[in-house]
């Protein structure tokens, strides 16, 4: 993990590895369509990895991937009269599964991974090592993340404190909004370790170490 200075303190620089999700769902390309749906909403995924045979990562199956072309045209939508059929409804995921695949790595900085997200549109993404399928990074797992409650990441830093420092020195640790403060000035060596423990907790989004 690298820290980055500014002017209010250090802001902290997360790794997809420190966010994502290693029970990773996934579906093969000859599964049907609706056993794919049901896979995704009863694991309350928004999309999985598919992969084939031998591990390989060879598609993702989002919600609408599934949801295109399960629902023919109601007539009662429309004063115009609906003749003919519509294409058939894809039976296998590998009909509407999205070939091509934006991934990222477990030494992917998280900024980068938002980025990513952002700009093709997607909520997660796979996380690979080689050409296997490691973990799901979603934007649930970033929420997540910034969602903890300030207790829990209090008690937390101050495990961490404790476990490297059973006797001592010791910190008054405070937290708002996931920022976390230390006050108490020992050797610059300790405080510097200090600080880089309170970093590692998840949810923490900035430390600054007061006198």
């Amino acid at each position: 993990m690298a820290v980055e200075n500014t002017m209010e303190g250090r802001v902290m620089v997360m790794l997809v590895r420190e966010v994502m999700t290693t029970d990773v769902v996934t579906v093969s390309p000859d599964d049907p369509v609706r056993r794919a749906v049901r896979v995704l909403y009863g694991h309350d995924v928004t999309a999985a990895p598919v992969l084939d045979g031998e591990g390989r990562l060879v598609g993702v199956i989002s919600e609408m991937d599934l949801l295109r072309g399960e629902f023919e045209r109601d007539p009662r939508s429309s004063a115009r009269i609906v003749l003919g059929h519509s294409a058939p409804v894809p039976y296998t995921v590998a009909d509407v599964m999205t070939s091509e695949v934006t991934t990222v790595t477990e030494t992917t900085d998280v900024t980068a991974a938002i980025d990513l997200m952002i700009c093709k549109r997607v909520k997660s993404l796979p996380v690979t090592r080689g050409d296997r399928v490691v973990g799901m990074l979603s934007r649930r797992d970033l929420l997540a993340l910034l969602a903890r409650p300030d207790e829990d990441i209090r008690a937390d830093v101050l495990t961490a404190l404790d476990e490297q420092y059973p006797t001592g020195p010791s910190w008054e640790v405070t937290v708002r909004d996931g920022m976390v403060e230390l006050r108490g000035r020992h050797a610059a060596s300790v405080d510097d370790i200090a600080d880089l423990l309170a970093r590692t907790v998840p949810g923490v989004v900035r430390v600054r170490h007061l006198g």
